[in-house]
This record gives structure tokens, sequence and C-alpha cells, in this order.
């Protein structure tokens, strides 16, 4: 099982350097052996698009993941968010999580937080300039005090969702 954070998708829907990296991450995962099913997880109406639907059409079409292997969770409006979702809609309780390097000490610290067995894999971020990763280490630093903020006061999740069988029955299938 891996987990798929989201990020900015670029124009006409596709995901721009960071997502395709994580992308690309994912897909080798699977390809490995070392993950049967993807549950890619962002902001389903977010200010570049549809996240997870970018995310979705990149592993199935481009990368060559098997569509039944692929979960989209338009409600991971966060990290934080992300992890208690798969933890509470789609019962993920064991996987890895990829992001970029600079993300990721952050994303599997939350995810366990929750409660969740997770194991960090750093994304590539092929295209991505110096400047632009200085600057995303700079908003993750001061992103880990919300961050913390959160799972102390235990905050649900922005979007509830009932439990969905999704992620176990993709685990069946593949």
């Amino acid at each position: 099982m891996v987990i798929v954070l989201g990020t900015t998708v670029g124009a006409g829907g596709q995901p721009e350097a960071r997502l395709a990296g994580r992308l690309r991450t994912a897909a080798e995962l699977v390809a490995a052996g070392r993950a049967r099913v993807v549950l890619v997880s962002g902001d389903g109406g977010g200010d570049s698009g549809d996240e997870p639907a970018a995310m979705t059409a990149y592993l199935t079409g481009q990368l060559g993941v098997a569509a039944e292997r692929v979960v989209a969770d338009p409600d991971g409006l966060d990290t934080y968010d992300s992890c208690i979702r798969a933890r509470d809609v789609y019962g993920v309780r064991r996987a890895l999580i990829v992001t970029q390097s600079y993300h990721l000490s952050r994303a599997v610290t939350l995810c366990r937080s929750l409660g969740l067995d997770v194991d960090g894999v750093a994304a590539k971020c092929d295209g991505c300039g110096k400047a632009l990763l200085a600057e995303k280490t700079v908003r993750d630093y001061f992103a880990s005090g919300k961050a913390a903020w959160d799972a102390v006061r235990q905050r649900p999740p922005a979007v509830s969702s009932p439990p969905d069988p999704a992620v176990r029955n993709a685990l069946a299938g593949a």
C-alpha cells in the first residue's frame, strides 16, 4: 500500500514536477512489487485543479499502473487530513508514504501520530530548481507547527466521510 500526497496540478491537468516525481516513485514501488495499491490523496476542488483525478490519470495513462490498483481520495485537503482519512475512511493501517524529502518527516510523523504504521519514501523532483526546493523546505518548516497543533488537539478531518471499502477491495483484487 502506497499513499501519495497531492500537490499542485499544472496546466491541462498535468502534474507539475513535484507531483510527477511522487507518482513516478509510487509506480516504481508497484512495479517492484513493494506495493499493490496506490491511494492518491489530495484536494479534489483545489485552486490548481482536481489533484486526485490528475494523479489517477497520470498513474494509469502515462505510468501504466492498472486502474483497479488506484484509489482516489478527493478530500485529503492537507497532510493531516490525508493521514486521518487514510486511517478512518479507507481503513489503511500500514503503508509507504511518498512525498519529497523536505516534506517526508512531517508526513511520516503526522501519520504515525494517528496510529498508522508508515515508512517514508522520498520522491525525486526532476525539474525542480534549487530555489523552489529551498522555498518548499522553508514552507514545510513553518507548516510543522500547524501539524503539531493538529495532532495534539486531534483535529477532525475537514471533510467527514463514511468508511469506504475501495482500498480493501483493490487489495483483494490485486
